[in-house]
């Protein structure tokens, strides 16, 4: 074997602040990313909601529809504030990481299945109209975020 191969690689004090900056600058663009989804689901959401007011002429069908548009976004503002946390915290070892991942998509599964109880029971709307605009909303957080992470492997 070559000498190289023998001796393990150090990094200088400077390329380990270099590495860490990158990351950390990595870090704070997803941030970015994910609270810009956000804002692009309401909007989309709310020209939904429109639609289907134009369409059916019944308010009824517009707010349920908006509502579950609403449960979609509140999951994307779950996954973003939860984004923010782990830039900010210290590091912890890979099992800690591990189980907060777990914890927080459980966290959102369950709120959103209690938001979408909550619009089928308590409110009463049309169930239909409600998943709609709640499949709306997570279809347009998984197009946006694909159509990112495409746009980001083709620009490197």
């Amino acid at each position: 074997m070559s000498k190289e191969l023998e001796e393990p690689q150090s990094l200088t004090l400077e390329e380990n602040a270099d590495k860490i900056a990158a990351l950390l600058a990595v870090q704070a663009q997803e941030i970015i990313i994910a609270w810009r989804i956000v804002l692009i689901q309401l909007a989309s959401i709310l020209v939904v909601s429109g639609v289907i007011y134009v369409v059916t002429s019944t308010p009824q069908y517009m707010i349920a529809a908006l509502s579950g548009g609403v449960v979609s976004v509140f999951n994307g503002v779950l996954l973003a504030w939860r984004m923010s946390p782990a830039r900010s915290r210290p590091t912890r070892n890979a099992q800690q990481q591990l189980w907060l991942m777990y914890f927080y998509a459980i966290e959102r599964y369950l709120v959103v299945v209690v938001l979408l109880g909550l619009c089928f029971t308590v409110l009463k709307f049309a169930p239909l109209h409600i998943l709609s605009g709640f499949v709306i909303g997570q279809f347009v957080m998984l197009a946006i975020r694909l159509f990112v992470g495409k746009s980001k492997i083709n620009s490197e």
